[in-house]
C-alpha cells in the first residue's frame, strides 16, 4: 500500500514538473543508478550491475538525442554525453567500477553546474 502511495507521488511530481526541473530529476536518476552500478560492480551483483548501468545508459541517450544543436552549449555538451555513455558502456562490458566512477564524477558536475544556473535563474526572476 505505501509502495503505490510513493509511486502515485513520484509520477505526480513527474508530470507537474517544469523541462528545467525534469532534466535536473534526469541528472539524479543517471547518478543514482551509476552510484547502484558501482554497488553492485564491487558486491559480484553482475545482473543488478547491468540493469543499473543500462539505465544510467538510456538517460544518457535521453540526453544525447535532446539537445538542441542551435544552441552553442549543446555542442559542448554533446562530446562529453557521448565520453560519459562510453565510459558506461565500458564499466558495464568489462565489471569494472573504474570508468563508471569517472563517468559519475563528470555527470556530477554538470548535474551541480544545472541546479546552480536553475537557483540562479529563479534568483534573477524573483528580482524583476
Amino acid at each position: 500500500m505505501m509502495n503505490a502511495a510513493a509511486e502515485a507521488y513520484k509520477r505526480q511530481q513527474v508530470m507537474t514538473a517544469t523541462p528545467e526541473m525534469l532534466t535536473l530529476m534526469l541528472y539524479n536518476g543517471a547518478l543514482r543508478f551509476m552510484t547502484e552500478g558501482i554497488g553492485a560492480i564491487k558486491e559480484g551483483k553482475y545482473e543488478q550491475m547491468n540493469i543499473s548501468l543500462q539505465k544510467a545508459q538510456n538517460i544518457i541517450s535521453e540526453f544525447r538525442v535532446t539537445l538542441k544543436m542551435e544552441y552553442e552549449i549543446s555542442h559542448q555538451l554533446l562530446p562529453l554525453y557521448n565520453y560519459i555513455y562510453d565510459r558506461l558502456v565500458e564499466g558495464n562490458l568489462k565489471a569494472d567500477a573504474g570508468p563508471v566512477e569517472e563517468a559519475k564524477g563528470i555527470l556530477t558536475e554538470l548535474r551541480d553546474a544545472w541546479a546552480g544556473a536553475m537557483k540562479k535563474a529563479r534568483q534573477e526572476k524573483s528580482v524583476s
